[in-house]
């Protein structure tokens, strides 16, 4: 079976890593940016192309969401198989004159960044059995943390998603700027976060909430809110105390 991934970031980079791993031969690289697929090409030993899209029976879009239809478009090859990557956007985006599929990996990837893609969620959707049955093999390759899911339960996996991670980033973005305006080393923190990500694999998030909002403590509420200077970070923590204690609120 002929496989060719359309991009050069951060997914097609570890869906390329992860087949490399797992001995799943893929034809072809395909982007225009070429100093990045001569990575991934290097890397893992995949032929790669800025210009000509190879002939393939599945073709896997791995790009930003705001591209993922024009770059479907790319695609002129009638009846194969072509599956976006987005948690976001339903099969239907793409165009063309082939049978539609999206290939979802629940995970937030950074190249610089090793992942064990053993555990992996992948959520899986085709027009029919056939190619559901297809990519399911292909992702029990990686993984096997492999589920159907239509549209409709696969945008509120990646809204809870934004939540849990993207949400919980930037506010570890925005400590590190006050831990930074007072030379505190952030790292001093490291045992901390790692303590309160892990506790909810354990218990339920609700159940593992401490902090001056739950215990409705308004003296240290108010003491900190006297400390931050910016506005930004003082808006962050009012909203985020009230979404506490509404939470808890008996």
């Amino acid at each position: 079976m002929k496989i060719v991934i359309l991009g050069s970031g951060n997914i097609a980079f570890h869906l390329a890593k992860a087949f490399y791993d797992k001995k799943i031969e893929i034809s072809q690289i395909f982007g225009r940016n070429e100093e990045a697929l001569k990575e991934i090409s290097e890397k893992f030993s995949v032929p790669f192309s800025s210009e000509n899209l190879a002939d393939a029976d599945f073709y896997l879009i791995a790009v930003n969401d705001d591209a993922v239809q024009e770059v479907s478009k790319k695609i002129k090859k009638e009846n194969c198989l072509v599956a976006h990557t987005s948690g976001s956007l339903p099969k239907d985006i793409l165009e063309g004159n082939y049978r539609k599929a999206s290939f979802y990996p629940l995970q937030t990837f950074s190249k610089s960044k090793e992942l064990n893609y053993h555990e992996i969620p992948f959520f899986i959707e085709g027009e029919n059995e056939k190619d559901v049955e297809l990519m399911r093999k292909i992702a029990l390759k990686i993984s096997p943390n492999v589920a159907t899911s239509d549209y409709e339960k696969r945008k509120y996996v990646h809204l809870t998603a934004v939540f849990a991670c993207n949400f919980v980033n930037h506010l570890f973005a925005r400590a590190k700027e006050i831990s930074d305006s007072q030379n505190i080393p952030f790292s001093w923190f490291f045992p901390l976060i790692e303590e309160t990500t892990s506790k909810i694999l354990k218990i339920e998030p609700k159940q593992a909430q401490t902090g001056p909002a739950v215990r409705n403590d308004e003296r240290v509420l108010k003491l900190h809110e006297s400390l931050l200077t910016e506005e930004e970070h003082l808006k962050i923590y009012r909203t985020m105390n009230e979404s506490i204690k509404k939470m808890y609120e008996l």
